[in-house]
């Protein structure tokens, strides 16, 4: 008998692959729009954009930027495997890029006043990983 079968057939986790080159020039990096431009896949580089944008006070730039990072990341979500729910990790840093684009997008949205975007992206952070909700949260 399997002791690690998943017996309330709930969907598996989703993990990104890592994308070291992205990661490392985001790391180095003082201004990410370099990094979103040479490597526009990576939802990290945007999400730190759209993170720049709102402590700046400019929400519809930041909604741009996480709106970018988001459709990005469920892009690279679906050619993981992911069929439109189920967990997608916090502790598993090539997911956090994604995560902090889905909530920059509820945070520009809430300041744009587009209530329900910005309600549909909690949610969707909270049973997307309860973690990320937490860390970016509080």
């Amino acid at each position: 008998m399997n002791m690690h079968q998943n017996l309330l057939n709930e969907p598996p986790e989703t993990r990104l692959a890592d994308h070291p080159e992205a990661r490392e020039a985001l790391a180095a990096a003082d201004d990410p729009t370099p990094v979103a431009g040479r490597f526009p896949e990576y939802s990290a580089a945007w999400a730190r954009l759209a993170e720049l944008a709102l402590a700046d006070g400019q929400p519809v730039t930041a909604y741009a930027y996480a709106r970018t990072g988001y459709h990005r990341g469920l892009d690279q979500l679906r050619r993981s495997g992911w069929k439109g729910h189920g967990p997608i990790p916090w502790e598993h840093e090539p997911n956090q890029g994604f995560l902090r684009a889905l909530h920059a997008l509820g945070q520009a949205s809430a300041e744009i006043g587009d209530t329900e975007e910005a309600e549909r992206c909690a949610t969707f952070l909270r049973e997307s990983s309860a973690e990320a909700d937490k860390a970016l949260n509080g």
